[in-house]
């Protein structure tokens, strides 16, 4: 099986793939790597959210990996974080953390998120194809998480830079070095914010450390790692797949411009339609473990396929359509169960803030490249163009 992530054909659409795998089977072993080991990939809705919840389904990565050689030299801080671990040491994670992005939380920054995107919109260009990735995708998101941790704005663009570069599909390298500068940044940060205390969220991650040792050093440090690049990812992903997405669906661009009101209850539809998260993060099972009809043997990956979910007809009826009267709240987009991103209020109030803005002060906004040309970023657990251009 080559590796999807290198097809230009399944990068532009995955849908069709992953809708003949999920009607052969919605759990299917595939080859994973070049030791003849199986991973099990899951591609039905029903049973990607069972999968989600399952606690047989562990991601304690250390353990998984422990003894195995590896060629890879991922920093611990990237490699073994809150998302990559289990209860009780998650929830000890995930505890210190919830509170910042509750929706109380996160209603206090939408004036600072409405101020940045204005501002990018004030510099787009008329009259002229631009990137609307790298005029608001990247940057609203990257300002946003990097201000709620106190990262200072002349450090921005190498923190934009490194995480990019941890998705790089099939270049091992890459990803490792930019697993190194991050997290060797972050640690000169938290020892900068020591001496020169602040009110940002890392520096309450820090007081947290030091008050009464809930955070391990090297806990505190992958916290703030994951937080930065996490915070901004997704949401990049998520507001360049729906712009496109409206640009190629007239009928309900036309309706949100008219009633921009609309917004907030349409972002769900859009987080199914085309997920800015393609695949979980890594899971394997601690027991035999039986899904789908499929049994899964103690020991092996399993890769949830949250975009393939998303296209389910037996839960999201004519699945290919974008519709934007459908209830989709219950979409996968954000994962399920203990694991949810935490950063879901967050990176909504930012995708409801931007487009509402977008569609009132640019109403003419379109494509200026034909779809088939776009490209999109060569990764696996995310799903994100790396350019999109438009005329307003």
């Amino acid at each position: 099986m080559t590796d999807p992530t290198q097809d230009p054909r399944f990068l532009q659409d995955p849908y069709p793939t992953y809708a003949a795998m999920r009607s052969a089977c919605p759990v299917q072993a595939v080859p994973s790597g070049s030791g003849g080991r199986l991973s099990y990939l899951v591609t039905g809705y029903a049973e990607a959210r069972e999968a989600l919840a399952d606690a047989r389904l562990s991601k304690d990565t250390a353990a998984f990996f422990a003894g195995k050689e590896s060629k890879r030299r991922l920093h611990p801080a990237v490699a073994h974080n809150m998302l990559s671990s289990d209860p009780p040491e998650h929830t000890r994670l995930r505890k210190l953390v919830t509170k910042a992005f509750t929706t109380g939380a996160v209603a206090e920054l939408r004036p600072f998120i409405a101020r940045v995107t204005d501002d990018l919109l004030d510099h787009w260009p008329v009259g002229e194809p631009f990137d609307f990735v790298a005029c608001l995708a990247v940057p609203l998101p990257v300002i946003v998480i990097c201000e709620l941790l106190g990262v200072p704005e002349e450090d921005r663009p190498d923190i934009q830079r490194w995480s990019g570069e941890l998705f790089a599909a099939g270049q091992p390298d890459v990803i490792d070095a930019a697993s190194h500068s991050l997290a060797d940044y972050m640690a000169d940060l938290i020892a900068a914010k020591r001496q020169y205390p602040g009110s940002s969220l890392l520096d309450r991650l820090i007081s947290a450390r030091d008050g009464d040792d809930q955070l391990s050093e090297e806990e505190l440090v992958s916290l703030a790692v994951l937080l930065l690049v996490a915070g901004h990812e997704t949401t990049t992903n998520f507001l360049g797949n729906a712009t496109l997405s409206l640009l190629q669906h007239p009928a309900e661009l036309d309706r949100l411009r008219q009633n921009p009101n609309d917004i907030p209850a349409v972002l769900d539809e859009l987080l199914r339609f085309d997920s800015p998260v393609s695949t979980a993060t890594f899971r394997y099972t601690t027991e035999t473990v039986t899904l789908g009809g499929t049994d899964i043997p103690r020991g092996a990956p399993v890769l949830v396929a949250l975009g393939a979910a998303n296209r389910d007809p037996e839960r999201f009826p004519s699945p290919d359509q974008l519709d934007a009267n459908r209830d989709a709240a219950g979409h996968l987009a954000f994962g399920h169960g203990i694991h949810r991103c935490v950063g879901a209020p967050l990176a909504k109030a930012e995708a409801e803030i931007a487009l509402r803005a977008v569609l009132t002060r640019f109403p003419g906004l379109r494509l200026a490249v034909p779809p088939d040309q776009l490209q999109w970023r060569h990764a696996r657990l995310v799903r994100g163009l790396t350019s999109l251009p438009v005329l307003n």
